[in-house]
């Protein structure tokens, strides 16, 4: 995931034990199981039927039987970081492939989409201080950054080129030298929690409408000069690559441990060529630079081992079904969905291992506590979503509706998957008019979990207030245990955008902060001991609650009202 609303504040929030009638109902439920008719009784929340018999089926197979953990593990332990279109991540995909096979889905595949680019994948890794003293270096190479073909030794430098003259400035300095490209900077120490929970305050404050932002937003006004920006990129890169630069060195994001780290390379297989890029801990990059500037040399060896992989460009979505049941609305699609790539210096556990998990655990909830779908249930878990949601724009632009291909070149434009998400590339880039597909009209909602480990505690409903009654229904077996908060505002950076932004129903769920921004986002962290084991058979059982009643009422989820395709200049 790209980004997530900050939390409003850093206080923990302890879960309260309540027993409440709900609680009663479905222990009474559970333990009667067996004697139940098919038929089953319907409650009426806010106009809305809730299937309670249902519910308590799936509250007693994702909280006594749960294998959401067994699925983490495979997707961590075993298979690791899942970059897009790197070994692990193809390897990945067979193994949900066959999992979600197991739990007795249908039509489970690798669809493809693309091109992607090649993948990339770090074999071997040593950074080391030689001189004034000899110790090891906490870091880790940039993803799709070319390696060092076996070991490089060299002094450091600090030499940070941000325009023009600097390069003439460095020019013939630079030969066998690793390059410090920032100043070290200032760490702190941290006097709050790392972890927090949302508190009561927190969640009423955030139900609330998005304040609205003075005149003028951001100030400055204008896309900034992204062409020229982007030409001088490329002469500084070569120019490192003329200089003979052993490798440049950055402070990551993040102390005591944890190290942010993303990509630093280029996807294209007739790249130009360039120097490896490492991300060091600020502590190490700390006192490197610091005894640099005391005028002592000091010298590292480098051993950085990166492997592209340029025979299929392509990459893939994996898919699998629960078929309709009913005659009228089986061609009805409800959705549920979360990304399955991952970053590499982790092993993508909060990001987002976990939602791939709850989402295969939904699923296999359904189908283990013997329930029928009316709609069909479709399970999509996205590849490149930290690229830029190319999986599942591309996706939503084969199946619902697509825009014009991006004019190559074009500010903003995602490089890839196309059409499918609202307003055009990342950067703002204009998009064309909307062509919708037949399975648009069929298309019944779709549901995302990309916010790390924390426990589910509302929805977010991306402006669509016709849907909030439904929801507040939903939300109602889980009211006793933290699940209260439905806010209209948006929130961005994942997967639900590629749907609402082509005016279908997509939601990505409210949850507590935990440790994701401070910790696990994209960092060395993000492992399977940071993940919850609580919050995930939570989770799970509100998504497979979520994404049954979804598919059994008569109606399809509301949508907001589509803006009206802009006419072409003529």
């Amino acid at each position: 995931m790209h980004f997530r609303p900050q939390p409003l504040a850093t206080h923990a929030w302890r879960i309260r034990r309540v027993v409440t009638a709900s609680a009663i109902a479905f222990a009474l439920a559970s333990s009667s199981l067996a004697a139940q008719s098919a038929a089953r009784p319907m409650a009426q929340a806010a106009g809305e039927r809730l299937d309670t018999l249902a519910i308590a089926r799936i509250k007693d197979e994702g909280t006594n039987r749960s294998q959401v953990m067994e699925t983490m593990s495979w997707l961590t332990d075993v298979y690791g970081p899942r970059l897009t279109n790197s070994p692990n991540y193809r390897a990945a995909g067979n193994w949900a492939v066959k999992t979600l096979q197991s739990y007795g889905l249908v039509n489970a595949r690798l669809e493809p989409w693309g091109p992607f680019g090649r993948g990339w994948s770090n074999e071997r890794f040593t950074l080391q201080a030689l001189t004034p003293q000899a110790y090891p270096i906490f870091a880790y190479p940039q993803a799709w950054s070319v390696g060092t073909k076996g070991p490089a030794r060299g002094e450091v430098v600090m030499a940070m080129i941000d325009s023009a003259p600097d390069l003439e400035k460095y020019r013939g300095k630079l030969r066998g030298k690793f390059v410090m490209t920032a100043p070290a900077r200032e760490v702190r120490p941290s006097f709050t929690a790392l972890g927090s929970r949302y508190t009561d305050e927190e969640l009423t404050a955030l139900s609330q409408p998005e304040p609205e932002r003075p005149a003028g937003g951001r100030g400055g006004g204008g896309r900034g000069n992204f062409a020229g920006a982007a030409e001088f990129n490329r002469q500084r890169q070569q120019f490192y690559v003329d200089e003979g630069v052993l490798a440049l060195l950055s402070p990551g994001r993040g102390d005591g441990g944890t190290i942010f780290v993303s990509g630093g390379g280029a996807r294209e297989p007739n790249a130009p060529p360039d120097v490896p890029k490492v991300t060091l801990a600020v502590e190490h990059y700390g006192r490197i630079a610091r005894t640099v500037a005391k005028g002592l040399p000091v010298t590292l060896e480098l051993n950085a081992e990166n492997k592209f992989y340029d025979a299929d460009l392509n990459s893939f979505n994996v898919v699998a079904e629960i078929p309709g049941s009913d005659p009228k609305l089986k061609d009805e699609v409800v959705m549920l969905g979360g990304h399955f790539d991952s970053w590499h210096t982790g092993t993508g556990a909060t990001d987002n291992a976990a939602g791939s998990a709850v989402m295969m655990e939904a699923l296999r909830i359904i189908k283990a506590a013997g329930l029928k779908s009316r709609r069909t249930i479709r399970i999509a878990l996205w590849g490149g979503e930290e690229q830029g949601l190319l999986g599942s724009r591309a996706y939503v632009a084969q199946h619902f509706a697509e825009r014009p291909a991006a004019v190559p070149g074009a500010a903003g434009q995602p490089g890839g998957a196309g059409a499918g998400g609202g307003r055009g590339g990342p950067g703002g880039a204009p998009a064309g008019p909307l062509t919708l597909k037949p399975e648009h009209a069929k298309f019944a909602g779709y549901f995302n979990v990309d916010n790390g480990t924390g426990k589910i505690r509302g929805v977010y409903l991306q402006g669509n207030q016709a849907v909030a009654p439904i929801f507040q229904a939903w939300m109602e077996p889980f009211r006793g245990v933290g699940m209260t908060t439905l806010t209209p505002r948006n929130t961005g950076g994942t997967d639900h955008l590629a749907f609402d932004g082509v005016g279908l129903p997509g939601f990505q769920f409210i949850q507590d902060e935990v440790e994701y921004s401070s910790r696990t986002h994209h960092s060395n962290m993000d492992v399977y001991e940071r993940v919850q084991s609580d919050d995930m058979k939570h989770n799970s059982v509100v998504v497979a609650t979520f994404v049954y009643q979804a598919a059994n009422r008569d109606e399809k989820l509301p949508r907001k009202p589509m803006a009206r395709p802009t006419p072409p200049r003529t």
